[in-house]
């Protein structure tokens, strides 16, 4: 197979595959031999008739079509490596004519990754961000630790904003009560805003043992089509209305939540963590900052198959996060009066910026020659592995030594963003 350059500009490579009379005929052969059991001629055992036979019962093109596939799929990959081209999409291919005896060629046009180069990403000016951390964020957090340990006491007075009132419910539209409108002894926290706009609000005030119509009108865009812009009314009964009751914050305290003794021990953990949760932080956001800098610094002519991949790559990732819920891609978009089609618009431009960034970066990475060495691969497989509470060693066969590549490339990005960060001029 002799393959031949003919153009490569646009992100579009065109280019010859040429092969010779004995190449197809070898592959002709060989084909023959594959399949020559699946014939039935008659005078012949199955499998014995002579393929000159076989090609004047079927025509002498019986076999041509495997034989090019053949080929085809064998040499494809040779002939982008011989030509330096790196196509990312399936290739168009024209063949000329086909004929015993004969050499062909193959025209080959591909959408091949753009080539470009990255610049201006050394010396990037960001805002430095404030990781600072105050007495009153300490106090915050402390109020925090304070509020998931608080405990509900019932009290006897009527509900406020904040309270979490036990209710049943009955929804009625006109004089028909709905379905699904329905609850007993349901917790509901006031200001929460877990039920519908106005349910809330309107049990305010509310004494234990009280009736209390609830009026309210679903919003237009409401889930259930057949309740959606229509008003209704909740008959409601409050059983108990209950407050947070707010440990005190002492060293008592401390000792049931955290394994130290006194209040100030624990406050300097707290400001400690929290001084490493700003720093980190305050890291990223600067990180995406510089990112953001060189996109926009930097223009790229990307193909649409680029970003539609990536788009498939969205959907996919949604349907996962869907099928968690007990939810498909189908029903989601049913349920929001959506088609997959606006999915895939809405999401195009994150998807163009996931892909541009992406390109930038691991150019950035090639340009600045970063090395990916054994023993950070097995580090990263060993962190991986203790995410995953597996062996890393198993971990390893679960990825597969093709894939393991891929780890190696995640490594040079991270490289990449560190190195661009590192070299960014902080104000």
């Amino acid at each position: 197979m002799k393959p031949t350059l003919i153009s490569k500009e646009n992100n579009e490579a065109k280019f010859t595959m040429e092969f010779t009379a004995e190449e197809f005929e070898a592959a002709i052969i060989k084909v023959y031999q594959s399949q020559k059991d699946k014939f039935m001629i008659d005078g012949f055992r199955k499998g014995k008739a002579p393929r000159s036979i076989i090609e004047r019962k079927y025509g002498e093109g019986i076999f041509f079509e495997d034989a090019i596939n053949n080929l085809f799929s064998m040499n494809y990959p040779l002939a982008l490596d011989q030509l330096d081209v790196d196509a990312i999409d399936h290739p168009k291919a024209d063949f000329s004519e086909l004929k015993k005896g004969e050499g062909f060629t193959v025209t080959i046009n591909v959408t091949c990754y753009p080539e470009f180069e990255v610049k201006d990403y050394k010396g990037v000016e960001i805002e430095t961000v404030n990781a600072d951390v105050t007495d009153e964020d300490v106090e915050k957090e402390l109020q925090n630790k304070a509020k998931v340990n608080a405990r509900m006491v019932e009290v006897d007075r009527p509900a406020e904003n904040g309270d979490t009132v036990l209710i049943d419910y009955e929804g009625w539209v006109g004089d028909e009560k709905f379905e699904g409108g329905t609850a007993e002894r349901q917790p509901l926290k006031l200001g929460s805003g877990t039920f519908i706009p106005g349910f809330e609000e309107q049990l305010v005030g509310a004494s234990k043992g009280e009736d209390r119509d609830v009026k309210v009108t679903f919003p237009e865009e409401y889930h259930a089509e057949e309740l959606a812009g229509k008003e209704a009314v909740f008959k409601c009964k409050v059983h108990e209305i209950k407050e947070e009751e707010l440990p005190e914050i002492d060293d008592d305290f401390v000792k049931d939540i955290s394994d130290f003794d006194t209040l100030d021990e624990f406050k300097a953990d707290l400001r400690s963590s929290l001084e490493k949760s700003a720093a980190a932080k305050a890291e990223s956001q600067m990180k995406n900052s510089v990112i953001e800098k060189v996109f926009e610094a930097n223009e790229i002519d990307i193909p649409d198959v680029m970003v539609e991949s990536e788009i498939d790559s969205m959907m996919s990732e949604f349907d996962q996060q869907l099928s968690g819920q007990g939810m498909d891609l189908d029903t989601y978009f049913q349920y929001v009066g959506k088609t997959a089609e606006d999915f895939r618009k809405e999401v195009k431009e994150d998807a163009y910026k996931r892909v541009k960034t992406r390109m930038l970066i691991s150019k950035i990475a090639e340009q600045e020659n970063f090395e990916v060495s054994n023993d950070e691969i097995n580090t990263e497989l060993e962190n991986m592995a203790k995410q995953y509470g597996l062996e890393a060693d198993k971990l390893r066969e679960m990825i597969g030594a093709e894939n393991v590549g891929m780890i190696a490339g995640d490594i040079k990005i991270r490289k990449a963003v560190e190195f661009i960060y590192d070299n960014a001029v902080k104000k």
